[in-house]
């Protein structure tokens, strides 16, 4: 069965705001080899249109730095799924899907490939919600945002999860990389 992967920046106040964080080098580096372990992504529909055609546009153009350009390439050789009621259309390498995604991803997690990585927020909550997240990249950023939205400010969970840490490094610029395995 394939895993449902959720990575995610944040800053040491829990904010999750794609606009205070700091996406350096070695952050890049990391979530480049973390999909490479992937070969779907899946967002909603603000993540995507955050993402796309930005990467796509930028392994492309390879006008980056190495780590960004290594990204770009790593982002763009995946297959990618957007869940949107709203979203007219989107890129050749991206099927819309309207319908559950609770559903979708059960019937994805079935089929055979490698890992289904996701990120966002509104969409993972959801999927959290529902159980269906296997493994959490969370990768802590060493400031304060003090302010903006927190991860999983709305989330409403039938009962808690336990997570076991499997693995954390503290990367060159202070970011502490978190990566931990649902329990159960």
């Amino acid at each position: 069965m394939r895993k449902v992967v959720y990575g995610i920046n944040l800053t040491a106040d829990g904010c999750c705001e794609h606009t205070k964080g700091n996406g350096g080098a070695d952050i890049h580096v990391y979530f480049t080899e973390l999909l490479k372990e992937a070969d779907l992504i899946v967002y909603g529909r603000k993540t995507y249109e955050l993402m796309v055609p930005f990467w796509p546009d930028m392994a492309k153009e390879q006008s980056g730095p190495e780590t960004v350009n290594n990204f770009a390439k790593a982002f763009d050789a995946l297959d990618r799924i957007v869940f949107s009621k709203t979203l007219k259309s989107a890129d050749d390498r991206t099927k819309i899907i309207r319908s559950n995604p609770a559903e979708e991803i059960l019937k994805l997690k079935q089929q055979p490939g490698k890992d289904i990585s996701i990120g966002g927020v509104d969409l993972p909550s959801q999927l959290i919600e529902q159980g269906l997240v296997d493994e959490f990249h969370f990768v802590i950023h060493p400031y304060l945002a003090g302010e903006g939205r927190r991860l999983f400010d709305t989330m409403k969970m039938p009962e808690q999860q336990r997570l076991q840490l499997v693995e954390s490094k503290v990367l060159p610029s202070g970011s502490v990389a978190l990566k931990y395995i649902k329990q159960g």
